[in-house]
């Protein structure tokens, strides 16, 4: 009987929107880190994305639990929509950081991996768009394979940085804030690969 009965297929609406917030995150947070500045208009505009993915992913909990027939497992679709909202959550919380910490210049290495970010948050918005066509599987697929070679490329990034970072009679305290500020992007770009990875058991478990 439950074959007759529709699934809610307004999930995927709600996913679409929240990989959108997290993309303009994303793009905002390279653009302040390319022309960097401790003007506040910037801050509080990656906060208001900030809370409307949140808002986001309240609505996915709360259809979730007023839904009986879901597209694919309810437990998918919880952390999915979690580890989405994380994304932008790290994002606005490293904006913040760099603010506390007074930072005056940006490095080219917070840009590099501020723009493998922004791809790999792209990428997420691309694969979620498409999670809804089982035509399109294969791309999908192609999608994660990609958001893995970025997470791998950021890895390189961080070690280059980290390894800057610590080369001769670097400043104690400069070295802390700065390795806080690039593992907190290195993290933000393996939660995209986490996102990655929940689409490939999604697309494993429909087959």
């Amino acid at each position: 009987m439950f074959s007759f009965m529709p699934k809610e297929e307004k999930f995927f609406e709600l996913f679409n929107k929240q990989a959108a917030h997290n993309v303009e995150g994303t793009k905002l947070f390279l653009e302040m880190v390319q022309n960097w500045s401790l003007e506040p208009e910037r801050f509080r505009k990656l906060q208001e994305i900030e809370h409307e993915a949140d808002i986001t992913t309240h609505e996915i909990f709360d259809r979730l639990n007023r839904t009986f027939i879901t597209p694919f497992d309810r437990e998918d679709i919880h952390e999915l929509g979690s580890e989405m909202d994380d994304i932008v959550d790290l994002v606005q919380s490293i904006a913040t950081r760099m603010q506390l910490f007074h930072i005056e210049k940006t490095t080219p290495e917070l840009v590099q991996l501020a723009d493998i970010l922004l791809q790999a948050a792209d990428t997420v918005r691309k694969a979620v768009g498409d999670l809804a066509d089982k035509e399109k599987t294969r791309r999908v697929l192609d999608y994660c394979i990609e958001i893995n070679r970025l997470e791998n490329a950021g890895d390189r990034t961080l070690e280059a940085a980290i390894g800057k970072l610590f080369h001769g009679k670097p400043d104690a305290l400069e070295v802390i804030k700065w390795k806080e500020v690039y593992e907190g992007l290195e993290t933000a770009i393996d939660k995209c690969e986490d996102v990655a990875n929940i689409i490939e058991s999604i697309l494993v478990k429909q087959a």
